[in-house]
Formats: structure tokens, C-alpha cells, sequence
């Protein structure tokens, strides 16, 4: 007999982290939800916002958070932390954002590009 699977909830992420963190969350769900529909799926160590599919990465830190963005291409930017390429067409960009004014102009272009493409 298998055990049911583990339930993980948006809550639970921002535990024991610093207030801000929730606020730079909102900012960018609210962002994404200018774009269309947005579902917010809890995973062990992350939030994925839905489309049709995932097309962001939210994972939480004690005072900011990475913004995991899949992208058509490798983008050209010093704000993007990490990068890695998931197959021939599709990257995953990691965004450190540390304020919810961090979430601006450039930042929501990537999750619009992201939206478009889940």
C-alpha cells in the first residue's frame, strides 16, 4: 500500500522568513496575474505560478527570494543568478529579488515572455 502524497501549502514557505519576502510574492503574483490566469502549485521547495503549464519558479530565503523564469532563449542580463539550459529551446533563468521594487519593468517582461510560452 503506498503513502499518500505529501501536501505542501503557499504558507508554508514563508515561515521563519522575514516579512519582505511575502511582499516581494505578492508583487510578482500580481504581476503575473496582469498576464492572464495564474495558479500557484506548492511543491516541496517551491512555488510554481501555472498558465497552461509552469512558467515560474518562486523559491523562498530568510530575507529575499529566487524567481525562476523559463525562457526561449539565454538571456543576456547581470541580474540573472543562475542559468541553465533544460533542452535545445528552453532555459530556466534564476532572478535573485531582494525588494518587491526589484520586480520591475525588465523583470515582468520575463514572466510576460515566461506566460507566453507555457
Amino acid at each position: 500500500m503506498s503513502s499518500p502524497a505529501a501536501v505542501y501549502s503557499i504558507a508554508h514557505h514563508f515561515s521563519n522568513k522575514d516579512p519582505i519576502v511575502k511582499e516581494i510574492y505578492d508583487t510578482v503574483l500580481n504581476a503575473a496575474k496582469e498576464l492572464g490566469p495564474v495558479g500557484e502549485e506548492a511543491k516541496k521547495t517551491s512555488i510554481h505560478l501555472v498558465n497552461k503549464s509552469a512558467f515560474a519558479g518562486i523559491a523562498t530565503r530568510k530575507s529575499y527570494l529566487i524567481l525562476t523564469v523559463k525562457s526561449k532563449t539565454d538571456l543576456q542580463s547581470t541580474r540573472i543568478a543562475r542559468r541553465e539550459q533544460a533542452s535545445a529551446s528552453r532555459w530556466h533563468l534564476e532572478i535573485k529579488l531582494e525588494s518587491p521594487a526589484a520586480v520591475d519593468t525588465e523583470v515582468i517582461k520575463w514572466l510576460k515572455a515566461a506566460y507566453e510560452i507555457s
